[in-house]
């Protein structure tokens, strides 16, 4: 039997709000392990929480599952350790006394006092959010410091592109042979294109680092505006900016533009996620640094075209099913973002050409499969 530990403090949030990103990656890795009732014979996998066990996730009760509230015995039941005490020190105790095989962290980070075999993701764009951008200072300390001893100690690192581990190989200085590539993967049922005819706007869906650069895209959109009358531009996600500066530019442009072009939201619920990318014209995710980035491959699986910078990464995943924005001298610029949106409305023909091609991307990136890999992965680990 292998006994699989996994960080699970990101699925803690009951609103959800915290399922993107880290807490997506965990929600549907454990989702797709609770349906695979053939695992039982071999695995247990051990979930650790650091305040509560979430109540709205029904798949968390299958047996194939051991809960745990990592928790100091000196801490109440009613007081919530901090994430510190909990990732550094709560965590790598329970996993000992669990007598865990093998722990997965998807956050970055190796706990500073973890005993055991370790699966870490690592990323490019972590290094670029410690070392170029704009974290509070203690973030950014804590990513540097715990994402290199992740590097340095860590059994087996994996990230999700080819792309991706070009970089952290010389970010980080780690050999080849020990990062694993495993892509993320888009839920397919769930992003379906529908039968609805598209709506007037622009998407975009993703916590706003200065990274994907939001500020410049939307005002590229206020370049645009003018030429497409009918055309809305609507941007959810948690401004990541420091200061925060998103929902000001977008009163601003709003203003600028005399009407209600621009429409902001911190989160949307499951159901209207998907209504918002299966109905968009456009979706757009302008992003200087990702291992992967899954907002753009989800707008694809609902049949909307992705307008993504011009990476190694998303020319990966994309190949040319998708509209690239070039960089000038290392910077997206709204005039490059707005000449391309131009093309992209406009394009008949390239929209549809991405659309009928989309299934031969999104066959490589599914969630069953990630789950293949991770679990191939648990085992190989557990035996070194």
């Amino acid at each position: 039997m292998i006994k699989v530990g996994i960080d699970c403090h990101k699925l803690e949030d009951k609103t959800g709000a915290e399922r993107a990103g880290i807490g997506r990656h965990t929600y549907k890795l454990i989702e797709i392990l609770s349906r695979r009732p053939e695992l039982k014979e071999h695995y247990r996998f051990y979930l650790y929480f650091k305040g509560a066990v979430p109540n709205n996730i029904p798949f968390l009760d299958n047996d194939i599952f051991v809960k745990r509230i990592a928790k100091l015995p000196f801490f109440f039941p009613f007081f919530r350790p901090s994430f510190n005490v909990f990732f550094h020190i709560a965590l790598p105790i329970y996993a000992l006394k669990d007598r865990i095989n093998v722990a997965f962290f998807p956050s970055f980070m190796l706990p500073a006092f973890f005993m055991s075999k370790s699966v870490v993701v690592l990323t490019n764009d972590i290094y670029y959010e410690f070392t170029k951008g704009t974290l509070p200072l203690k973030y950014r300390i804590g990513y540097k410091l715990f994402a290199n001893w992740a590097a340095r100690r860590a059994t087996q690192i994996t990230t999700q592109t080819n792309a991706s581990k070009n970089e952290i190989c010389e970010y980080f200085n780690i050999p080849k042979h020990k990062i694993v590539v495993v892509p993320l993967g888009a839920d397919l049922a769930q992003f379906a294109p529908s039968a609805h005819e598209k709506g007037d706007y622009i998407l975009y869906i993703g916590q706003a680092f200065p990274r994907r650069h939001l500020a410049e895209t939307m005002s590229a959109f206020a370049e645009i505006a003018a030429e497409f009358q009918d055309l809305n531009f609507i941007a959810v996600g948690v401004d990541k900016y420091n200061p925060p500066r998103i929902d000001k530019l977008a009163e601003e442009i709003n203003k600028q533009l005399g009407e209600q072009r621009i429409e902001r939201r911190n989160f949307v619920s499951d159901e209207e996620l998907t209504s918002l990318y299966q109905k968009a014209r456009l979706f757009i995710y302008v992003s200087s640094s990702e291992a992967m980035g899954l907002p753009p491959l989800e707008a694809l699986a609902a049949g909307t075209s992705p307008v993504v910078a011009d990476t190694p990464t998303t020319r990966e995943i994309f190949e040319d099913r998708a509209f690239f924005v070039p960089a000038k001298e290392g910077e997206y610029t709204p005039l490059a973002i707005a000449n391309v949106l131009r093309s992209a409305l406009r394009d008949e023909n390239k929209n549809r050409y991405i659309k009928d091609g989309r299934e031969k991307i999104l066959g490589k990136y599914t969630w069953e499969r990630h789950t293949d890999l991770m679990i191939k992965l648990f085992s190989e680990t557990a035996k070194k």
